[in-house]
């Protein structure tokens, strides 16, 4: 039986490369991202084919996946954020946050039916705790993971006659560099130690793409658990 084969988005950043070293050996990778040079590097670690595509630029992807070939999975992970108030945020910043965490997805994914369908596949949205409230200061990243969430359960509703499973992943704050990122712009300290590590997360992706077929989690929040 051949193996599935799973496109990971953001593939080079701190979950999607733990994902990468999770799934390797098992899955056939597919790395899509921005940055080639990363994405190479990671695939020589792990193997795997190297996708570059821009989420940032929807009208592109057509173009960027016209020769993938079999899909299997396809994990949304890339994401950006860029903290500031309603009062104060201009609307390049809104339609890059829309462009890079929803429309981007919405039309990758489109793409990628024909073939998701094929396989039966797997659908995963890595969301954000921030997709279920929203925080002062957050609003353009919060809306675009509302978005998502009603992307994905939308999804899920139209393709259940098809055979495909629609999951969405809600991590709290996680020790990645978007993270650090994020710290950086609210002017605090970043200790990743305060945050739940990158590989439990892509376990959890994972357990769900490897999930016996007749189980679907539509839904799964990952909080920080208490270490002793």
């Amino acid at each position: 039986m051949s193996r599935p084969v799973t496109l990971i988005t953001g593939a080079a950043g701190g979950i999607g490369s733990a994902l990468a070293r999770t799934l390797a050996g098992t899955h056939d990778l597919i790395l899509a991202g921005r940055t080639p040079a990363p994405l190479h590097a990671l695939a020589a670690e792990v193997g795997g084919r190297v996708l570059p595509l821009d989420l940032g630029q929807p009208a592109s992807l057509a173009g960027a996946v016209a020769a993938v070939g079999r899909v299997t999975n396809l994990v949304h992970n890339a994401g950006m954020v860029q903290l500031g108030a309603v009062a104060e945020q201009e609307t390049a910043v809104w339609q890059a946050t829309l462009n890079v965490n929803l429309a981007g997805p919405a039309e990758l994914t489109r793409l990628l039916l024909p073939a998701l369908r094929a396989e039966r596949g797997t659908v995963v949205f890595v969301n954000s705790t921030a997709g279920l409230a929203a925080s002062a200061g957050w609003a353009s990243y919060a809306a675009s993971k509302f978005g998502l969430r009603a992307l994905a359960d939308a999804l899920r509703a139209e393709e259940a006659p098809h055979g495909l499973r629609v999951s969405t992943v809600y991590p709290s704050r996680t020790a990645t560099p978007m993270q650090q990122s994020v710290r950086a712009q609210e002017g605090a300290a970043y200790d990743p130690a305060n945050y739940i590590a990158p590989p439990s997360v892509a376990a959890t992706i994972a357990f769900i793409l490897n999930a016996p077929r007749d189980a679907t989690f539509t839904d799964v929040t990952v909080r920080p658990g208490h270490v002793t």
